[in-house]
């Protein structure tokens, strides 16, 4: 492996994928500084080298510290690595832009559609900072934040439009368990990773129900049909889609039980309501909100998107999960590859 170029990395925020990503980046040869909104959750990283409250038992490198002060965290970064709520991003990020130093390269973590304007995260960030393209990236592949922290091997895809970046980036992230991919399709890497937490939930509903294998294969293959036609209607690479950012983070997401938003859909199959599921737990999954974003997002285009609409309903409460595998299976049949 070559050796990555030492620099400093910003990594907002501290939740779990956004501090194990950072001990990806640290082993990698980076000094990296997490931003945390909790002080308690900066003042334990800084003291114990662990985030206790969403990685706890995991050592974090000497080379991670945290703060609460976004200006501080900025200073000096030539990466600033975003990996808040995709829903949040705007908001955060305007209040963070001006610190953002003039060359920096930033890269979104973060798999969603905003709500309203419909935007993918990487346009989000073009918009709030004036960044052009060849300053923003995006990473997506597999990357279940406990695996990714435990060090389990991995892969993952760094898409930038100008694929020097991408490559640039990718030596940064290239650690002795983190096998990172370049490619220039960003806009296929991001409907990937925003599509899967959907589809990821569908495949919980149906494990809620009680149903097998067969029954969660069948919604991953037409959620991936589903995923590529909208991807492609809108100018991305079909093979992005067959890639890491595409079938290997769906297979992640609707396979792993640390999937959260497998783990959603699994409560909406046995019964409760989106507001029970969000009142249980500080954790987000994304495509509890990006459902219905995907959804107008395919109508706006034309596409025939089942399984965006029918998520949204139950996540809406205006359809079971039981009433979505009736519908699915009511639909006309048709040719597979229509």
């Amino acid at each position: 492996m070559t050796s990555a170029p030492h620099g400093k990395v910003a990594v907002f925020s501290a939740g779990s994928w956004g501090t194990a990503f950072s001990i990806v980046l640290a082993d990698a040869g980076n000094d990296v500084t997490l931003w945390a909104r909790r002080p308690e959750v900066a003042d334990a990283i800084n003291a114990r080298h662990e985030n206790v409250d969403y990685l706890p038992g995991i050592e974090l490198p000497p080379n991670v510290d945290a703060t609460t002060d976004a200006e501080k965290a900025l200073h000096g970064a030539d990466v600033v690595v975003l990996a808040t709520p995709s829903q949040t991003l705007r908001e955060n990020l305007t209040e963070w832009a001006p610190h953002i130093e003039d060359d920096a390269v930033i890269v979104s973590l973060m798999k969603g559609v905003e709500l309203g304007s419909l935007n993918r995260m990487s346009e989000v960030i073009h918009q709030v900072t004036g960044a052009g393209p060849e300053r923003i990236a995006v990473i997506s592949g597999p990357n279940l934040a406990k695996e990714i922290a435990r060090r389990e091997p991995a892969a993952s895809v760094v898409a930038c439009a100008d694929e020097e970046v991408a490559k640039r980036l990718q030596q940064r992230c290239h650690s002795p368990a983190f096998r990172p991919y370049t490619s220039v399709d960003v806009l296929g890497c991001e409907l990937g990773g925003a599509y899967k937490n959907v589809v990821g939930l569908a495949v919980g509903m149906a494990v809620g129900l009680g149903f097998g294998d067969n029954t969660t294969a069948s919604i991953i293959t037409r959620g991936l049909a589903e995923t590529a036609r909208l991807a492609m209607k809108l100018g991305a690479n079909p093979l992005t889609l067959m890639g890491l950012a595409g079938l290997g983070d769906l297979v992640a997401t609707c396979s792993s039980p640390l999937s959260r938003n497998r783990s959603f859909g699994e409560k909406l199959g046995q019964g409760m309501t989106t507001e029970e599921i969000y009142a249980s737990t500080r954790q987000v999954a994304e495509g509890a909100k990006s459902c219905s974003s995907l959804r107008a997002l395919a109508e706006q285009y034309g596409c025939d998107a089942p399984v965006a609409r029918y998520v949204d309903e139950v996540v809406a409460g205006t359809m079971t999960a039981q009433d979505m595998m009736d519908a699915v299976l009511a639909r006309d049949t048709k040719a597979e590859t229509d």
